[in-house]
């Protein structure tokens, strides 16, 4: 632990670095004729994964930074998977075939939030637009507060073989200040049940840095979790922009940790998974040592995309639903954010992209040396580089925020190679920071660094 360098680096707010650039420097010059051309182009023998967006809720967790909204109701949820089947049919009509997918991941929001049957019929969408590959990775996101046996059966039914599952905290005073109350017995319920379902693959989600959270309260959750033995965890230190998500207000800013605390919860939660024989994967996941995770981390094969550190070896990612974000060789594109507005444009029969971001060389490059940072803890520049057509000492030159990093030994330069030192990692997106051209004009829309 360097407290002096959280201290230093941990106001800084940067980019979590799911993708390069990042979403700010999305453009409305991206719209559907763009994308519409781009899916065309696909390689016949690519493969892709899919994401779909389910942004309603039943309550709104106050620490929540995703697009979502609350539905009290469920005929805007069905009217909106109806919506998610028509994109589907008008995307694959784009690509003219039925393109190989290898993973599939439903994100909200809360996807399980629609009725059993209508997931079902999701899938079904899915598997006649697309051919699913027998060994694909199926995964969803799901509150545990609201799952019921009979979704439960859909999702088993549906081919999901990974289950997402939200916990936090489970510190009464922490949950109560994030409007989140969730006991250990329900999400304990709901793993078995999954479990039982045939559901293998088990995630759990934690944050630190949430009101009234403390070393102890983190330790505590921790036990509680490491007593059900998900695959994987995701710890996420929680970012709190109430000027961009109003209701972060209800948030009292006083009882948030301020960086140095931070750290030591994130440090914390870190050496409490270790020692419960969990393997660190990058920046804040963590895998038990047979996982998929574990081995893509051995291989050198991890990945890192919108939805964090992934097995995921494509480079195309189709996006569905409001707000969705899709990579394909070309670059982003992203759907309307408000759920009518995104309905409005399937409902005519056109793409929902409202914009997107066109990849240059000096993109492709950047993208890659951050995600190998990301990833890896480092980077060969010199093979990186080369692979692109370009110098490693012009792109090391032209950082001088890599030479602040280097001069407080946060970062390791031997020839072109450059590695983050071990007791530095947790600046990690500090020294991925350093090879992004477009930081300035974004960071106030970023989550601090610590």
């Amino acid at each position: 632990m360097r407290p002096d360098l959280a201290a230093c680096y941990g106001q800084e707010r940067l980019p979590r670095y799911t993708s390069y650039p990042t979403a700010p420097h999305f453009s409305a010059a991206i719209g559907p004729g763009t994308y519409a051309e781009w899916l065309k182009a696909i390689p016949r023998n690519a493969s892709a994964s899919l994401y779909l967006h389910v942004p309603f809720c039943r309550a709104m967790c106050w620490y929540c930074g995703c697009h979502t909204s609350v539905a009290r109701r469920d005929e805007p949820i069905s009217v909106y998977a109806a919506a998610l089947r028509c994109e589907i049919d008008l995307v694959s009509r784009q690509i003219d075939r039925r393109l190989q997918v290898d993973h599939v991941h439903f994100g909200g929001g809360t996807p399980t939030i629609m009725a059993p049957e209508a997931f079902a019929d999701l899938i079904g969408s899915i598997r006649h637009s697309f051919f699913v590959s027998p060994a694909a990775e199926i995964a969803v996101e799901i509150d545990p507060r609201r799952l019921t046996r009979q979704m439960t059966e859909a999702l088993a039914y549906g081919g999901v073989n990974r289950a997402s599952l939200g916990v936090q905290s489970f510190d009464p005073a922490v949950q109560r200040a994030i409007n989140r109350v969730q006991s250990f017995e329900v999400t304990a319920e709901a793993t078995e049940g999954l479990r039982r379902a045939g559901i293998a693959g088990i995630n759990f989600d934690l944050i630190y840095g949430l009101p009234h959270q403390t070393v102890a309260s983190c330790l505590d959750t921790v036990r509680q979790c490491a007593q059900l033995r998900p695959d994987r965890f995701s710890v996420f230190g929680y970012a709190h922009v109430p000027a961009f998500k109003k209701h972060q207000r209800k948030i009292e800013e006083a009882a948030l940790p301020n960086s140095l605390e931070r750290h030591r919860q994130s440090e914390a939660v870190a050496g409490a998974l270790i020692e419960a024989g969990y393997v660190q994967i990058g920046l804040d996941h963590f895998a038990l040592p047979g996982d998929g995770m574990t081995s893509a981390l051995r291989d050198g094969t991890l990945r890192r995309n919108f939805q964090g550190y992934t097995t995921d070896v494509s480079n195309i990612l189709l996006g569905f639903g409001a707000s969705a974000i899709g990579r394909l060789p070309q670059g982003y594109v992203q759907n309307e954010v408000g759920t009518r507005a995104y309905s409005q444009s399937i409902a005519a029969g056109r793409l929902a992209t409202v914009k997107g971001y066109p990849l240059t060389n000096d993109d492709r490059l950047r993208a890659e040396i951050i995600e190998r940072i990301m990833c890896d803890f480092g980077a060969d520049l010199g093979q990186i580089c080369a692979r692109h057509g370009s110098a490693p000492e012009a792109m090391l030159g032209s950082s001088p925020r890599l030479q602040d990093l280097i001069s407080d030994g946060i970062v390791e330069l031997n020839g072109t190679s450059l590695a983050v030192t071990d007791d530095s990692r947790f600046l990690v997106r500090s020294v991925a920071a350093a090879f992004d051209a477009h930081l300035d004009g974004s960071k106030q829309l970023h989550s601090r660094a610590v």
